[in-house]
């Protein structure tokens, strides 16, 4: 089944790009063919809103459908990079084959398989494979196809472009590398847009299912236009409880301070929630809340490409979306707080106090990896 999946052109040298097509249908997966919906919440009136909008409040000289077919497909033509011939993730590009390149904190080395289960760094440090590069590079060519006077900040390849651009595009190729290295649902590919350092269009495709049963989940939003999962409007849960919420949170590399914090948040949640889960991929994480099966994730030490497009993907379907100290947010912010918007201040009461002890201790809450001289809207 998976091998159908897949055209000859993606194993060629250079890869072909989807063109923009004035009616677009997204051809990436089986769900058509096999008759998958995407069960979700259907968009109801949006609750007052009692926490600041974060996304942009126009697209600019940018039509919102034109910008977004351009966001879509870019962040399909990463996936399919993704898609792969035996129904299931190949670990680090082959599991199959006796060797695989891996980037540690940056160290490159040529390792076996076999060495790489045992090795106690997997646990420690974070990976970084060929899949990652390739799938940026795809992202890319679809984007200054287009726009190519836009800014453009990846995961693996920097800042490109012209730094005058009100536009900044965040793009996350392979989100949860470690998981997809493992073949374990959740990963995606993030693609988010700034139109004057706030979130204007977003793409996510969530790779679901699992060996055997890969499929997709493609998320799309627009500023002011809704939330969508697989064409379907999508709205944040109404859940009013903490005691009754599914919650989400992420720990990242780095066992320092913030991690410390969020282990506690973690514990003290467990115990008052329905439940605290560890997924791996902050954008899937942020679209779970918008799509309405669980009430809100939250992490510190995140970088914008993480956060561009789920955020808006939660605030589109009528969620809340701050820092952790409750203040409002910015893509270049060091902490996330999304949730339903209904449970919100009330997840605040308990993260609010801890992130602002981290403040006290000195732990650097400034914005960062923001671009010179880009000009934000305040």
């Amino acid at each position: 089944m998976g091998r159908a999946l897949l055209s000859s052109s993606l194993f060629s040298p250079r890869l072909r790009i989807p063109a923009i097509r004035k009616s677009f249908s997204p051809n990436l997966t089986t769900r058509h063919a096999l008759g998958f919906r995407t069960r979700a919440a259907l968009s109801v009136s949006p609750t007052e809103r009692r926490f600041p909008k974060i996304s942009a409040e126009s697209t600019g000289s940018i039509p919102p459908a034109e910008l977004l077919k351009v966001v879509e497909t870019a962040a399909q033509a990463g996936a399919e990079l993704e898609i792969l011939s035996h129904d299931y993730p190949l670990p680090f590009d082959d599991f199959t084959t006796s060797s695989c390149t891996l980037f540690f904190l940056g160290y490159e080395d040529q390792i076996s398989t076999v060495e790489l289960l045992d090795l106690q760094l997997i646990h420690a440090c974070p990976i970084s494979c060929s899949t990652d590069k390739q799938s940026e590079s795809v992202i890319l060519e679809v984007v200054n196809k287009n726009f190519e006077d836009h800014l453009i900040l990846g995961e693996e390849g920097g800042l490109i472009g012209d730094s005058l651009s009100e536009y900044l595009w965040c793009i996350d190729p392979l989100d949860g590398t470690t998981n997809f290295a493992h073949g374990y649902p959740s990963f995606a590919v993030s693609v988010g847009v700034l139109f004057r350092g706030k979130p204007a269009a977003a793409s996510v495709v969530e790779f679901v299912g699992g060996p055997m049963c890969w499929n997709t989940r493609i998320f799309s939003a627009t500023s002011g236009g809704g939330a969508f999962c697989n064409g379907q409007k999508i709205h944040a849960s109404q859940t009013d409880k903490v005691e009754r919420s599914l919650l989400v949170t992420g720990f990242g590399y780095e066992h320092e301070d913030p991690w410390a914090t969020n282990m506690n948040l973690f514990k003290e949640f467990t115990d008052v929630s329905r439940g605290v889960r560890r997924l791996g991929a902050a954008s899937v994480d942020m679209c779970h809340v918008a799509l309405g099966i669980v009430e809100a994730y939250w992490e510190y030490r995140l970088k914008p490409w993480d956060m561009a497009a789920g955020v808006l993907m939660v605030e589109e379907a009528g969620g809340a979306v701050t820092r952790m100290d409750g203040g409002k947010f910015t893509v270049f912010d060091r902490s996330v707080l999304v949730s339903n918007g209904v449970v919100h201040e009330q997840l605040l009461e308990r993260i609010g106090p801890a992130t602002e002890e981290l403040k006290k201790k000195g732990i650097d809450f400034s914005l960062w990896f923001k671009p010179e001289n880009y000009i934000t809207d305040p």
